[in-house]
């Protein structure tokens, strides 16, 4: 399945608007989203880092959690009147022209993990 930005930004709204009822409030969904991005973090630290799995923890499947994060996300952007694949174009543009050469010439991006 392919969905653009602008896409998804329809369907979560419409999926609020008659599923979820309502937005949460900006700071509520601000709270949930750290929240999510904590199940996301969590999950990384077990799958990738040092920690090990708990049995609350087997469960978590980490496209998900991150689904949850991108949803709440949305919402947000909703929410403020953000147009995501607009300012995805600008972020990328600014990352391109700031970092053209600095990742580069960084020697600690070139050494291996």
């Amino acid at each position: 399945m392919s969905l653009t930005l602008q896409e998804a930004q329809k369907q979560v709204d419409e999926w609020i608007q008659t599923i979820g009822v309502r937005y949460y409030s900006e700071l509520t969904n601000t709270a949930v989203l750290m929240e999510e991005v904590g199940e996301v973090a969590r999950l990384m630290a077990r799958l990738y880092g040092d920690q090990s799995f708990k049995k609350s923890d087997e469960a978590y499947d980490l496209a998900d959690e991150m689904a949850d994060v991108l949803f709440v996300l949305i919402c947000l952007a909703n929410q403020t009147g953000v147009d995501l694949t607009e300012a995805f174009a600008k972020n990328m543009a600014k990352k391109t022209g700031r970092d053209r050469e600095r990742h580069a010439n960084n020697p600690k991006l070139f050494r291996e993990a």
